[in-house]
C-alpha cells in the first residue's frame, strides 16, 4: 500500500490531515497523532502494520 492510499483510507475512517511536513502528512483523530510516510513508493509491511495498530485499523 502506498503513502496516499493509507491516507485515504484513514480519512474515511474519521482521521483529518492535521499539517503536511515535507512528504510526511500528520494525521489526527481525537487526541491521537500519526505520521504516514507519502512518497512514491510502497510503504514496507512492518511499518504499515505498525500504522494500521496504532490507529485502530488491524
Amino acid at each position: 500500500m502506498k503513502g496516499k492510499e493509507l491516507v485515504k483510507l484513514l480519512i474515511s475512517n474519521g482521521w483529518h490531515v492535521e499539517r503536511i511536513s515535507g512528504s510526511h502528512h500528520v494525521m489526527k483523530k481525537d487526541d491521537k497523532t500519526e505520521i504516514i510516510p507519502v512518497h512514491n513508493t510502497y510503504i514496507p509491511i512492518g511499518l504499515l502494520n505498525a500504522i494500521l495498530k496504532r490507529t485502530g485499523l488491524k
